[in-house]
């Protein structure tokens, strides 16, 4: 076997096993939004990493665990006539992230062991790699930062700002795995010259990130309770008392009605800028990557999660504390369409870039 050969075969074996380790944190990030929309997420009040792998495993242990949830404000506040059985469901989704976070260390300390054994692993990879496990590492430590934020004083739930925090560098961490996947995998004759396209690329993620901030900021607050009406919001364009709060920044972080108008105004924004990019995207060559699939999956999705949106803010009156309904479903599809959405534009980054290659060039 020539060298090229095991050097492509290295680099699918390591893509694939990025990949794999990008579809499990999707899946960590689903299983977190679930773990919200249970209300589960307080229910485990110590972060230990390695004895809390396992659920309680008697009647004495589940009573032990019990006890502690209800020294929590959110028992004594919100959840005072919860019973074992209660406990053990909430208890369950939030034991469950926290095991598949583990699970993503353990797929990346086997795989790491592995692909070095095969010696696949190059001397480049090892600083994305690094990076990759530190971001990983902090991203736990912010997880129990935004879990402890919800067990002191008098509050019911994490508080929303933690929240966001925790969701972005999840998203972060995501979006850096996927890009050293396609690095991998898609060589670089297959991407086109294009610094209009690529330059819009970027507008559109900035613009992205802002809006799944404050999709977050949404989720913390439970901002669609506020005006479940479309499309208007409470029967006006420009609702009132958006700036009541002080200092005026505050407002973008705390006050609901502010943060619903702009997560829809964001939204439409986002829908008619996307419009625009995939027709501009019909100018490339035919046989390129860009033409294709990749461009057509930021408008497809895009539309689905506009569609999501207004049925999740419709569907939010019916929400029922502890209880999986259509508000639920709604809001946990509105939330990965926003992530796959995110992923679609990256990898449309990835495929355009300013400059041919000096081997393109020759």
């Amino acid at each position: 076997m020539n060298t090229h050969s095991l050097s492509s075969r290295g680099n699918r074996a390591v893509a694939n096993w990025i990949l794999i380790g990008v579809g499990m944190l999707l899946i960590q990030v689903v299983l977190g939004g679930i773990t919200r929309l249970t209300g589960s997420g307080l229910s485990i009040t110590e972060w230990n990493v390695v004895t809390g792998a396992l659920p309680p495993l008697s009647e004495h242990k589940w009573m032990e665990e019990f006890d502690k949830y209800r020294q929590t404000p959110q028992y004594y506040l919100l959840n005072s006539g919860f019973t074992l059985q209660d406990f053990k469901f909430i208890f369950f989704w939030e034991w469950f992230h926290r095991f598949w976070a583990r699970l993503i260390g353990v797929v990346f300390v086997v795989g790491f062991v592995y692909l070095v054994a095969k010696k696949y692993l190059k001397k480049e990879m090892w600083m994305p790699l690094l990076i990759l496990f530190l971001f990983g590492a902090l991203q736990g430590a912010i997880g129990w930062i935004m879990v402890a934020s919800g067990l002191t004083g008098d509050a019911t739930y994490v508080k929303p700002t933690r929240l966001a925090l925790h969701f972005i560098f999840a998203l972060g961490l995501i979006c850096y795995a996927f890009w050293f996947a396609l690095q991998l995998r898609i060589e670089e004759n297959k991407k086109i010259v294009h610094p209009g396209l690529r330059k819009y690329t970027w507008w559109l993620i900035a613009l992205l990130f802002v809006q799944l901030v404050f999709g977050a900021l949404m989720a913390g607050h439970k901002a669609a309770t506020v005006a479940p009406t479309w499309p208007t919001i409470n029967g006006s364009w420009v609702p009132q008392g958006m700036f009541r709060e002080s200092p005026l920044l505050l407002n973008f972080f705390e006050n609901r009605i502010t943060i619903h108008f702009f997560h829809r105004g964001l939204a439409y924004l986002l829908l008619i800028l996307i419009v625009i990019y995939f027709f501009r995207t019909r100018a490339v060559p035919a046989a390129s990557y860009v033409y294709g699939t990749a461009a057509l999956m930021p408008l497809v999705l895009v539309l689905l999660q506009v569609l999501l949106g207004v049925l999740t803010i419709l569907t939010s009156p019916g929400i029922v504390p502890n209880h999986w309904a259509t508000f639920e479903w709604m809001a946990q599809l509105h939330q990965v369409t926003g992530m796959l959405l995110l992923l679609s534009l990256i990898a449309m980054l990835y495929l355009t870039r300013v400059h041919a290659s000096f081997r393109s060039a020759a």
